[in-house]
């Protein structure tokens, strides 16, 4: 067999890390700045010239030669790059992920050069550690309990405070996964769900199905992690909202009630710490009592807005969640971390057992290998991102932001309010404002019930901006359906959504954002 001798040695100098290879570094970060520094003069993302960014990448074929890095970043800075969306924009109002720290920048190159890998110990070393401590750390901060309490379990191999994931998706799924599995554990000659399926759960138990109960404004993750865990998405039960857009707690009772008299198991009940549609958070102590009551797993979504645990001012608002059984977290939301750093928080260190796996090469019984509880198998050690900016942003750091991400919402609320041509549609509770732009020919009807017509065509007007606010560059927000109460009934509508979250965006960027769409309202009514 012959070796291509000038491939292996072009291969080989990628791998290099004896020095030779840091110019490949200030080319990448020059790249950075440079789309950066052409965002910065009021561009969300550049120009494509009218052509659709799939056709850049329609080739399939890899191509025997390689090319040179230098090669490969001009290629990069020509047809990706420009066309990329700029998340950190204080303009760009549309998405749950923005602004990373610039200490992420060098903490990114050293979880990725090191390439640890969180599934066993040996292979992660000191980040097993160092991950387990960034679990604790969230861990009190949710559920308070004693030094003592950490103290026992913060190392110990055979506790589980939580579960690091790559989102708040794998969160939320794993933590039903333990409801599902607690629900229908080993009895008798059943030797649990996890071994022998929901059909011999149900029959062993006498129930006639299981279900999940969330309300109507429950992330969609929820859908799936009931099709997953073999419940079917038809036994989500959503249940209403009540004015303030938290589940009815009084609809909820029924619920439960409604469930145990039809011979359904409810395996877990689903409070929701921030909303995606309008940041609304649910009544999770009154929540919190019902399950309780009912014998209930209660899981609480917090993707969103469990940083508001940092805001003294805020914090209330999160009352009931430290009863809550399993809490899911996403520190690439609020905590301005790269995506990638979720986690999901168990109250009882013992409760993931029922999820636990073991192996004949890793995951053994008392190896403490982290991958044992984890849905994911490899991944890598982005834990190092929250430890670094819980220690170097620090609770009063996270608080401030949370506490100016609210005032900005509510300034923008009242901007809303105070202008004809657009109408707030529900009060922010927290940072998302959901709004939408009202036609001239509709503004006096707003002072009385619209008609579905008069609503549909507000609609697709409302559609029309967003599209052309996003294909402007100069300022985003993206958009949602909303249902809003009418004397004819709930009506849904298209809305606006607003994400206020980016540290940087100031009232004169929220400012540009409304003028920016009504100036595109007016150009699309001229057409």
């Amino acid at each position: 067999m012959t070796v291509d001798h000038a491939a292996r040695d072009g291969f080989s100098a990628l791998f290099s890390s004896d020095g030779k290879d840091h110019h490949r570094e200030p080319l990448a970060t020059r790249l950075l700045h440079s789309f950066l520094n052409v965002c910065n003069e009021g561009r969300i993302h550049g120009e494509m010239d009218g052509r659709p960014a799939a056709s850049l990448f329609l080739k399939s074929d890899i191509g025997d030669a390689p090319i040179s890095f230098e090669n490969y970043i001009e290629y990069l800075a020509c047809e990706v790059v420009p066309y990329s969306i700029n998340l950190s924009s204080p303009r760009c109002l549309g998405h749950m992920t923005g602004v990373v720290p610039d200490f992420v920048r060098p903490l990114a190159d050293l979880v990725t050069r090191l390439n640890q890998n969180m599934v066993k110990r040996e292979a992660s070393g000191i980040f097993s550690a160092l991950e387990r401590q960034t679990i604790a750390m969230m861990h009190r901060t949710v559920f308070g309990h004693p030094e003592s309490f950490y103290n026992e379990h913060i190392q110990n191999p055979s506790s589980t405070l939580g579960v690091m994931t790559s989102g708040g998706t794998l969160a939320n799924l794993t933590g039903l996964w333990i409801a599902r599995n607690t629900s229908f554990a080993p009895s008798g000659s059943f030797t649990g769900i996890e071994n022998e399926g929901l059909p011999a759960a149900l029959r062993h138990y006498g129930w006639r199905d299981a279900v999940i109960v969330g309300s109507n404004l429950v992330h969609y993750s929820v859908d799936k992690a009931a099709g997953i865990l073999g419940l079917g998405v038809r036994n989500l039960i959503k249940v209403p909202v009540d004015r303030s857009n938290g589940i009815d707690l009084d609809a909820l009772r029924r619920c439960v009630r409604n469930c145990t008299e039809e011979g359904r198991k409810i395996i877990a009940i689903v409070g929701i710490a921030g909303t995606t549609d309008c940041g609304s958070v649910d009544p999770l102590d009154g929540i919190a009592s019902i399950a309780r009551e009912a014998g209930v797993h209660f899981h609480v979504d917090g993707a969103w807005c469990l940083p508001l645990l940092f805001s003294s001012r805020h914090c209330s608002k999160l009352a009931g969640v430290e009863k809550a059984d399993t809490v899911t977290f996403d520190g690439h939301k609020q905590l301005c971390l790269p995506s990638g750093s979720g986690m999901l928080l168990i109250r009882d260190p013992h409760a993931a057992r029922v999820i636990e796996k073991q192996t004949r090469y890793i995951l053994q019984e008392f190896s403490g290998d982290l991958g044992k509880h984890s849905i994911e198998g490899s991944r890598p050690a982005t834990a190092l991102f929250l430890h670094a900016a819980l220690r170097l942003i620090g609770r009063n750091g996270y608080g401030a932001l949370i506490d100016e991400s609210i005032f900005r919402a509510q300034f923008m609320a009242d901007l809303i309010r105070n202008r004809p041509d657009f109408q707030l549609l529900t009060e922010p509770e927290t940072n998302i404002v959901l709004y939408r732009y009202i036609p001239e020919r509709f503004r006096s009807a707003c002072t009385r019930d619209l008609t579905t017509a008069e609503n549909q065509s507000i609609s697709t007007c409302n559609e029309r901006i967003q599209q052309a606010q996003f294909r402007s560059g100069r300022s985003f927000v993206s958009r949602t359906q909303w249902d809003c109460a009418s004397e004819q009934g709930p009506v849904t509508v298209v809305a606006l959504r607003a994400v206020i979250a980016n540290p940087f965006t100031s009232q004169d960027d929220i400012r540009f954002v409304l003028e920016d769409q009504a100036r595109i309202a007016q150009e699309l009514a001229a057409v």
